[in-house]
């Protein structure tokens, strides 16, 4: 198996796109990603969406998206997997060149989420449910993040300040980034005193409906030469797992399994431990989601995460800083998009262009995705400076 580099990426702004459609958010940010990289071919295209049938009327999507690239005769493949999907075809694009299949590949993730009314949302989030036993009797996710919040806080006796400051973090970390859907601070007694959407969750410990898009450019160690000096990372692993979809048929339903095995896949594929990870990008749904995948990756004690934030490890210049940009509840989580805006981000911090949010030390970090509770998870490991 070859060596796969990060060679390039793009991103638009996460917001509420309503003059833009699909494939124009995925041209820019793919466009971007294909200057950024600096290479002159791309031999594969994977296109990462949940949703497109239904947002955009829209089957065949890859083939489309090709075509706005100018690209049709590339092979283009879509990629769903819900909430995953990015990391599902980062995975995917991983496999094509270190098997040789690729020299060059172009991973887009892309999702259009405001144009839908406030029903239409909820149904479209609740398809990462499995309809049979959930999504038929009208469960959405927020009713099961708030039971596995009530759960939490009940197991791990801890006050709801501790999970909620989750948010508080993601805000205060993104303000200021100019492709964060909410740029701004929000205090922990602002989470604490927004409206209740499913007790004990509140309105600001969800993310909102939102659009954008983000894209990278994978190359072999071959092809490394034609990219940008000093731009590059080492993808030096990526691993996908799942887990029983509903995780109240799970022996314990605050252990995201697939998290903990896709986190200890990609570790060992990277060949680097746990500590030696200098950032996180993990995924924060809601704010309950962030313990439960701190936890199940085996980066916090269980029911002690919100402790170690509390004391500063999870800060820009704490010990492991995590989702840097704001994060899914601040940048913004378009579903098909989110986890390639995780690691692109991670490429920024390893490659010193992360702006105000800049790390002082990171050589290493990881994104950790999944859709609904752990149905899926994936993780992927950068590498940077002398190591990559």
């Amino acid at each position: 198996m070859r060596t796969v580099y990060l060679a390039g990426v793009g991103y638009t702004k996460v917001s509420e796109h309503w003059d833009r459609s699909l494939t124009e958010l995925a041209a820019e940010a793919a466009l971007a990603a294909v200057r950024d990289a600096g290479v002159e071919r791309v031999d594969a295209i994977y296109f990462a969406n949940a949703a497109a049938e239904i947002t955009s009327h829209q089957m065949g999507i890859s083939a489309i998206v090709s075509e706005e690239l100018g690209l049709s005769g590339v092979p283009s493949v879509r990629v769903e997997c819900g909430e995953a999907s990015g990391m599902a075809a980062l995975f995917q694009a991983h496999a094509a060149v270190s098997s040789g299949l690729a020299e060059v590949a172009l991973v887009v993730g892309a999702e259009k989420l405001s144009d839908l009314m406030p029903e239409e949302f909820n149904t479209v989030f609740s398809m990462t449910l499995p309809y049979e036993t959930m999504g038929f009797a009208g469960v959405t996710p927020t009713a099961i993040a708030a039971l596995l919040y009530r759960v939490y806080m009940e197991r791990y006796e801890v006050p709801q300040e501790f999970v909620a400051q989750f948010p508080a973090l993601m805000h205060r970390n993104a303000k200021g980034v100019p492709h964060a859907q909410f740029p701004f601070e929000v205090k922990l007694e602002d989470v604490l005193s927004s409206p209740p959407v499913a007790p004990p969750l509140r309105r600001l410990e969800c993310t909102a409906p939102c659009d954008g898009a983000a894209a990278v450019v994978l190359v072999s160690e071959e092809s490394v030469g034609g990219a940008r000096s000093g731009t590059v990372t080492k993808l030096a692993g990526v691993s996908l797992r799942t887990d029983y979809a509903s995780p109240f048929d799970r022996e314990d339903p605050l252990h995201l399994s697939s998290v903990a095995l896709s986190v200890e896949e990609a570790l060992l594929r990277s060949g680097i431990d746990r500590d030696e990870l200098d950032v996180l990008e993990l995924h924060d749904s809601f704010s309950i989601m962030a313990p439960l995948v701190l936890e199940s990756a085996g980066f916090s004690p269980k029911g002690r995460s919100g402790l170690e934030l509390k004391e500063g490890r999870f800060e820009l210049g704490g010990e492991l800083p995590i989702n840097t940009f704001g994060g899914l509840k601040a940048r913004g989580h378009p579903f098909g998009a989110s986890a390639l805006y995780q690691v692109a981000e991670l490429h920024l911090q390893l490659t010193g262009r992360a702006g105000k949010n800049q790390l002082d030390r990171a050589k290493s970090g990881m994104a950790v995705s999944t859709t609904g509770f752990g149905a899926l998870s994936g993780a992927a490991v950068l590498i940077g400076g002398d190591s990559a």
